[in-house]
């Protein structure tokens, strides 16, 4: 049997070389050399698999020479004895996959090039975070408008509670036409801008030849002013019906710093936002753990083996946690966003089902990993299931839970800040706000509170595993 088995691996070399010129590691398979044959086949059928697809997609037939050199390879390695140097084969694959992954991908580092000052506008930008200001102090009044003229216009005039005398003439108007502002009990000798409001809230600038900048006129040293405005063009851009009379509002506004610094308006965004992610990530961390205790237990191979019952249960809550895990939490809180609606509670939804499915197999696989000692020693005094439970296999994993606990709730509060890009709240729905906007100081105050967060709480986080394990 032995000298037979010996004559089948002395075959000539060129049959080994034909067959694998003929199906790639055929010829190794032949020389009972299974794992390279298996290897080999695996690495020119995906080089070849790329090729074509690229092929398909793009018409260029470039990457076939280095599928080519691959076979070659592989005949040559099926003539040797010891066979082929495998980073001889390794290197036309490397060059298909990493080639055509730079094409597929579109690559183009010349873009940064082309658009540098663009580039370099946004930087600055996030050099430049928009987190504290200098306290100011605000002197607002604002007055009623209608557009466009009824047959009864209600009289445009009005006294704020501040003090602020605002009368506007003509008291009605369309888009287009001049209107004469005069403004009573301002500061004295103070810049005051004025811009229009729509019944919806838009904010329409006044200044300027295209009506694209802030309208600022001088108070003078009674606190009077008076100025000619135009009513936008686009005041009834976003009317039902543009020929129904509307009250639109004129806002006439001053302010002044004064000693001291606070949190500019997205700083107070990005300090609620970094509140509700560690809340998020905190409340979910909690609840996750503990629903996820029974499913720890029931999906243990050593506490669940012992009948055909239980082994049943064991593998349904396996495949349960496994499934529920592979969904990322992204788009589970995209779901419960359409059923619940945009806020932090669809975002804790979503990261609380995926912490007890994360959680629930970490913590069954610590189970598993116990000393079945204790756990025999109280079944042989013929302690229930519970009982076991309780008195063998709690003191052996309270450390290790806490623990992996901790680490999930690090985990969560780096999902948390993705969560809100799809209206799942945290500091990652302001963000998504910002992006949108192009709002880049914001995005950078963003930025630098989500790092000091993250880095805060892995430094704790670690350190408190450190003592625990």
């Amino acid at each position: 049997m032995s000298g037979s088995s010996r004559s089948e691996v002395k075959q000539p070399t060129w049959l080994h070389g034909l067959l694998s010129l003929i199906f790639p590691g055929l010829g190794q398979a032949w020389r009972r050399d299974t794992m390279r044959a298996a290897g080999i086949f695996l690495a020119v059928a995906t080089a070849l698999a790329i090729a074509i697809w690229y092929h398909w997609r793009t018409g260029q037939t470039f990457w076939y020479v280095f599928v080519a050199l691959l076979h070659a390879w592989n005949v040559w390695d099926a003539m040797r004895v010891k066979g082929a140097p495998i980073f001889l084969a390794a290197l036309p694959w490397l060059v298909i996959a990493y080639g055509i992954g730079w094409q597929a991908t579109e690559v183009d580092p010349m873009a940064l090039v082309e658009n540098w000052e663009r580039s370099s506008s946004i930087l600055r930008s996030l050099t430049r975070p928009d987190f504290l200001a200098r306290n100011t102090e605000s002197f607002e009044g604002w007055v009623s408008v209608e557009v466009p003229c009824s047959t009864e216009p209600p009289l445009a005039e009005r006294m704020n509670a501040n003090g602020i005398h605002i009368r506007v003439s003509p008291n009605c108007a369309a888009p287009r036409e001049t209107l004469i502002v005069v403004v009573d009990g301002l500061w004295p000798d103070h810049p005051t801008q004025l811009t229009w409001h729509t019944p919806i809230g838009d904010t329409q600038l006044l200044g300027g030849d295209n009506f694209n900048q802030m309208l600022v006129i001088q108070s003078d040293t009674e606190g009077h002013l008076t100025a000619l405005i135009q009513v936008p063009a686009r005041a009834l851009t976003a009317a039902p019906d543009p020929n129904a009379p509307n009250l639109h509002k004129v806002y006439v506004s001053q302010q002044r710093e004064l000693p001291g610094i606070t949190f500019s308006e997205n700083g107070r965004y990005v300090v609620q936002g970094i509140y509700e992610t560690l809340a998020m990530a905190l409340l979910t961390t909690v609840v996750g753990a503990v629903l996820a205790l029974p499913f720890a237990f029931l999906a243990a191979r050593n506490l669940m083996s012992g009948n055909p019952i239980t082994m049943t249960i064991y593998v349904i809550v396996r495949s349960f946690l496994n499934i529920t895990r592979s969904i990322e939490a992204l788009i589970v809180a995209f779901i419960f966003v359409v059923i619940v609606g945009l806020g932090p509670f669809p975002g804790v939804l979503a990261m609380i089902v995926h912490t007890v499915a994360a959680l629930g197999k970490l913590y069954s696989e610590v189970i598993e990993g116990i000393d079945p000692g204790p756990i025999e020693a109280v079944r042989a005094t013929g302690a229930s299931w519970l009982q076991t439970i309780l008195y063998a296999v709690v003191p052996q994993i309270i450390p290790t839970f806490t623990a992996l606990t901790i680490y999930r709730w690090d985990i969560n509060i780096r999902t948390a800040t993705i969560i809100g890009f799809v209206g799942g709240g945290g500091i990652g729905f302001f963000l998504w706000q910002w992006i949108i906007k192009q709002d880049y100081r914001a995005i950078s105050s963003a930025f630098i509170a989500i790092v000091i967060l993250v880095t805060i709480m892995d430094f704790f986080s670690a350190r408190v595993r450190e003592r625990l394990v």
